[in-house]
């Protein structure tokens, strides 16, 4: 008995030790996170390269070929959300079951830390996929600027294309009816694509740039004063009409995207938890 209680004893602050400095560390292992989070990320660039490819091979330049534009939209929003659940899920997944095995903690605690660890990995994920993607839009918008300004230097074609979408409704607005009339004018393009950007931003075109169009048009393409006003009208009202369907579609985009990410988030945490579940279950090794 006195063996055994001092062999009890001797135990006793050992144990309090060891319950004494888990309860002092942190709850939250990073390099189970991290690795959860690097994880998701190559899954998802990974499945969007996919996704891509088939989005590409459904798509046709000729008309009534392929898949059409709805199908597509709705094809790409339900493989955004697929591809958040699948990468997600294996990302917490391994944040769950890499992190370390908490022994003197409560089971609800434990439950916590597991959700807690998939989110924190879904976090990261989402930091590191919206700074690459974030340094790959610089690039490309720089690009875009230089193309610009090479265009204006270089001919008519590129600075058509520098208009971005007011490009077709200047063109429809400077259209002459004369076979051997000049038809590239740089200077007047951008000039109008300028005047339809800024009209767009304030809500309207302003009377004085309206009355300014309405001179060039007649004086370049030699129609009469009521048509050109009707020029000017009909090419703004389809410049906003553009305008307005991108932005809605950017909208509804970016509505989409928040609940894919919402469906991440939740598997991320939810998997953390089998995850860690699956830990805990496994027996030491002595």
């Amino acid at each position: 008995m006195e063996v055994s209680s001092s062999a009890i004893r001797s135990q006793a602050p050992s144990s309090e030790a060891s319950s004494r400095n888990e309860a002092r560390s942190s709850g939250v292992t990073w390099a189970a996170v991290i690795a959860g989070a690097f994880a998701t990320a190559a899954l998802s660039f990974a499945l969007l390269a996919f996704g891509m490819g088939i989005g590409l091979s459904a798509v046709s330049p000729w008309g009534n070929v392929g898949a059409s534009a709805s199908a597509i939209g709705w094809t790409a929003i339900g493989w955004l959300v697929l591809m958040q659940l699948i990468a997600s899920s294996v990302g917490g997944y391994l944040a769950g079951r890499l992190r370390t095995k908490w022994v003197n903690v409560h089971t609800h605690e434990v439950y916590f830390r597991d959700t807690a660890h998939g989110f924190l990995a879904w976090a990261v994920a989402l930091v590191i996929t919206a700074a690459f993607l974030t340094s790959a839009t610089t690039a490309v918008i720089g690009g875009v600027a230089v193309g610009a300004a090479t265009g204006i230097a270089t001919g008519p074609a590129q600075s058509r294309d520098a208009l971005g979408g007011n490009g077709y409704p200047v063109d429809i607005l400077l259209r002459t009816s004369a076979p051997g009339a000049e038809k590239e004018n740089t200077s007047t393009r951008s000039e109008v694509g300028l005047i339809f950007a800024n009209g767009l931003k304030e809500g309207g075109l302003p009377p004085t740039d309206r009355a300014y169009l309405t001179q060039v048009v007649a004086a370049r393409s030699g129609v009469s004063q009521s048509e050109a006003e009707r020029r000017v009208d009909d090419a703004y009202a389809q410049a906003r009409q553009a305008a307005d369907t991108a932005r809605k579609a950017i909208a509804h985009s970016l509505y989409w995207t928040f609940l894919a990410l919402l469906v991440g988030a939740f598997c991320a945490s939810l998997a953390a938890t089998f995850g860690g579940r699956e830990r805990d279950r496994m027996p030491v090794m002595r």
